[in-house]
């Protein structure tokens, strides 16, 4: 299992970055993204605390381990100032908090990510088709989500992806131990999103591609 979308206590989830890469790396896990949540208000603390676990947690637990972000409720007018902020202070991968179905995030923040090419859109709820070319375009991913309440619109993402040629990944958006899963689990969701074998098996290829991504932006 690839999983870019995790939470730890620098936001809201449970577990502190090495106890959550050590319960990924149990279940069988080859790589871990943490990306709490950030605005402007934390963005330099959660980078900075979180970076500093990377490097060992790799080393002595043998997966790859990211720290990025997960940009959210930002204002669209924002969003691009947000997702520079954070990469020039060293967010490995940006992913934003799309319009889920379950909250108020404000209109026009899909289209907002997709524009700045951040690179994983998640839970973008009820994506336009537009919006949903404009992903193609820019090779933003969409994110299958296999969170409870955000998973409610994987239907209609993936329907959205199959027409436009966009390309989706499947994550966690883990906040507790009991969130991880499987990849077997992760097959299911896929395939009860919609998909067929084989269009499970390319959304598993493409968390291979951004995993292969990651590794070479760190030179």
């Amino acid at each position: 299992m690839i999983d870019f979308h995790t939470h730890t206590l620098f936001s809201d989830g449970e577990l502190l970055p090495s106890e959550l890469a050590r319960r990924a790396k149990d279940m069988g896990y080859r790589s871990i993204c943490f990306t709490d949540h950030v605005d402007m208000s934390n963005m330099e603390t959660v980078i900075t605390g979180v970076k500093k676990a990377v490097g060992g947690l790799e080393k002595y637990y043998g997966l790859y381990v990211f720290a990025g972000v997960e940009i959210t409720h930002v204002p669209p007018p924002l969003i691009k100032e947000a997702v520079e902020k954070a990469r020039s202070m060293g967010a490995e991968i940006v992913v934003l908090h799309g319009e889920t179905i379950t909250e108020p995030v404000a209109e026009g923040t899909n289209k907002a990510a997709i524009e700045v090419g951040v690179d994983i859109l998640a839970h973008p709820g009820l994506i336009t088709e537009e919006d949903a070319h404009l992903a193609k375009e820019k090779g933003v991913f969409l994110e299958i989500s296999a969170r409870k309440g955000h998973c409610l619109a994987n239907g209609h993402v993936w329907n959205m992806a199959k027409k436009t040629g966009a390309k989706c990944v499947i994550n966690t958006d883990a906040h507790a131990p009991e969130d991880l899963v499987s990849r077997s689990f992760a097959h299911r969701v896929l395939s009860g999103a919609g998909m067929n074998e084989k269009e499970v098996e390319d959304t598993f290829n493409n968390a291979e591609f951004l995993l292969q991504k990651l590794i070479e932006r760190r030179g």
